[in-house]
């Protein structure tokens, strides 16, 4: 036997008589970081009603019906207030990754108008880039009455209730 074969067990023995010192070390590091990249997974949301476009160019103006509206695309929605005759489909698809703020991926809002006689009379499709951002106002509307405290209340309240023996007035 040459030293090279002689020395091949001598090392698997090592190694072996190793491997359980090592082992529990090695999976005391794993099991958390594969925890932690567990939770950076991204997830997608899908809100509403986002129907494929292929099914919406089915949909002519003057045309198709209110019916074949509602069995292609499903109930809208919502309804305009103030025009009865329009429909929306609203849906938007946004992703999430880790702990991060949720992102906007995909907005659409498909607007569907129709005739007295229930016929499609005009299709709009807006989407992301047609939104637009709106300042949120920071001030507040006053109300009637006192500004009382926490404890105000707390102590205004003794003796206002009837004991249990005594009759409401």
């Amino acid at each position: 036997m040459t030293k090279a074969e002689r020395r091949v067990p001598i090392l698997t023995r090592a190694f072996t008589r190793s491997l359980p010192r090592a082992l529990p070390k090695t999976l005391a590091w794993a099991l958390p970081c594969g925890l932690l990249l567990a939770g950076c997974v991204g997830e997608v949301e899908v809100r509403g009603n986002l129907p494929d476009p292929s099914v919406v160019e089915e949909i002519q103006p003057g045309v198709t019906t209110r019916g074949e509206v509602v069995n292609l695309l499903g109930t809208p929605s919502t309804q305009s207030t103030f025009k009865e005759d329009t429909w929306f489909y609203i849906g938007q698809r946004r992703e999430r990754f880790a702990f991060l703020r949720p992102e906007v991926q995909e907005r659409q809002v498909l607007e569907i108008t129709f005739r007295p006689d229930d016929f499609v009379s005009e299709l709009k499709a807006y989407d992301l880039a047609d939104g637009q951002d709106v300042d949120i106002v920071e001030r507040q509307t006053p109300t009637e009455g006192r500004e009382i405290t926490v404890l105000q209340q707390l102590i205004g309240n003794i003796g206002r209730f009837p004991s249990s023996g005594e009759q409401p007035r």
